[in-house]
């Protein structure tokens, strides 16, 4: 068997973290077994879908690296292909036109609860009982179609996630499979794209649970085999409740323009709800090769900011210095800065990456180096750390302008004087930088350039 797995969104706003992680546990399998990966987009939501919307989902795909081999397909330019089945169903006896009104059917449902009952359908327009109840149908009434669901026995599945499971047929109602306008309803469209598209299995959010039961009724009423079923759990804040905009951001993009690397995101999203012994830091291709059903758990994940913080620093520290430097400069002209005019952005990413967890804090610490004007606050050092500086400016006037040198031009004024390094490094970084926390002082002024560090110092030390 062929395996063929799909992501089915409907383009309703972003691609969100929960949507993303379906996707990519269902792109995974499939690259996984040598399968295919289909996209289709849900669109029959016409008052919420938009174009932005679909944009949005298939940017953050791509930005995330889940590529699809066929698609996107939409839904909304496959009307024919419904009603064709619909019709072949009412032609079998699995289903039939329903010509109850909506006032009538929510009367029907305040009468249910009024009497302590499930509101559901009453199942009054199948043919046999409307006839028994002397039904006419209405002038110009547009029916919907709805599906004769099994009145007794059950639907249950072997779900590739969570086991077992059925549900009784004596707790569904008649489905609406086509609306009275031609467009069909989630349950009945599903199916019909997956048949269509020869989908094998079908990895999605657990929220989707009750909703299966009735897809393999519509399955089984076509004569088509149930392709296997994997409920994956969901995602939940830090504080127990399902992921929503309150925890923070929750769209792929959102986490793009905060200075999150796509691989490391997709490495987190890998990790929740499925694992591979204690490993937490792998590449695409390793999960790929690892990914498989039986590890996914059962139970709801829970979204961790700062692990996925921490996995985005080891990813920053081991993304080359080029893309790196492509990522903070614009960040650094949001900060006022003009890169060109500084040291290298290459070797300023090189020293800083691994003291940063996203691109902005990155560029945060870059901008020491491209930053004007320099504040070192009021001096706060005595006459003999002052006397230590004044020579440290006039030995590095001369000294060989690389870090090994200007290391040993600060250790040279540091046995001179009978101070400790930290007395002189502290206000050094001060004079330098503006800053009392850098990397290396003795790589921070390489970097700054001999013009800048004598410049800063001559601006500050000759005032004392």
């Amino acid at each position: 068997m062929k395996v063929r797995t799909r992501f089915a969104p409907s383009p309703t706003g972003y691609l969100h973290i929960g949507g993303a992680r379906t996707a990519l546990f269902s792109w995974a399998y499939a690259r996984r077994h040598g399968g295919q990966f289909i996209l289709r987009i849900e669109d029959t939501d016409l008052e919420r879908s938009t174009r932005e919307s679909v944009q949005a989902i298939l940017d953050g795909m791509r930005w995330l690296g889940i590529d699809w081999d066929e698609g996107p397909f939409f839904q909304m330019q496959r009307l024919a292909r419904y009603k064709e089945v619909a019709e072949q169903l009412i032609a079998a006896g699995h289903a039939y036109y329903d010509y109850m009104s909506r006032e009538d059917l929510e009367l029907l449902r305040k009468q249910q609860i009024e009497k302590g009952e499930k509101p559901r359908y009453d199942g009054r327009w199948r043919p046999e009982r409307a006839k028994a109840l002397g039904l006419k149908i209405p002038a110009d009434a547009k029916p919907v179609v709805r599906f004769r669901t099994p009145e007794t026995g059950e639907a249950g599945w072997n779900d590739l996630v969570k086991g077992l499971i059925s549900f009784p047929n004596s707790e569904l109602d008649d489905l609406v499979l086509l609306r009275a306008d031609g467009v069909p309803t989630y349950n009945f469209g599903v199916v019909v794209d997956d048949l269509d598209m020869e989908i094998t299995h079908v990895i999605r959010g657990d929220d989707h649970v009750n909703n299966t039961p009735r897809q393999i009724h519509i399955f089984k009423a076509l004569g088509k085999e149930l392709p296997h079923f994997a409920h994956v759990p969901m995602i939940l804040g830090a504080d127990g409740e399902r992921l929503s905009k309150r925890h923070g951001a929750t769209s792929v993009i959102e986490y793009r323009n905060l200075g999150y690397l796509p691989e490391a995101l997709m490495n987190y999203l890998a990790r929740l709800g499925w694992s591979h012994g204690d490993d937490e830091v792998f590449d695409k291709k390793t999960f790929i090769q690892w990914f498989d059903l039986a590890h996914v758990s059962r139970s709801a994940a829970q979204f961790n900011p700062e692990k996925l913080a921490w996995i985005n620093q080891q990813y920053i520290k081991s993304a080359s210095d080029a893309r790196l430097a492509a990522l903070v400069e614009p960040e650094l002209r949001k900060r006022g800065a003009q890169p060109g005019g500084g040291p290298a952005l290459e070797k300023v990413v090189s020293l800083l990456k691994d003291r940063a967890n996203s691109v902005p804090q990155l560029a945060d610490e870059a901008m020491l180096f491209y930053e004007v004007d320099v504040n070192p606050g009021t001096p706060d050092w005595d006459e003999p750390v002052g006397a230590a500086l004044r020579m440290l400016k006039a030995r590095l006037t001369s000294a060989k302008w690389e870090r090994a040198a200007l290391s040993e031009a600060i250790k040279d004024v540091v046995r001179s004087s009978g101070l400790k390094m930290p007395q002189i490094a502290m206000p050094l970084r001060r004079l330098v930088t503006g800053r009392t926390q850098t990397p290396s002082i003795d790589a921070v002024l390489e970097l700054l350039g001999r013009e800048t560090v004598l410049q800063r110092l001559t601006a500050h030390l000759d005032e004392d």
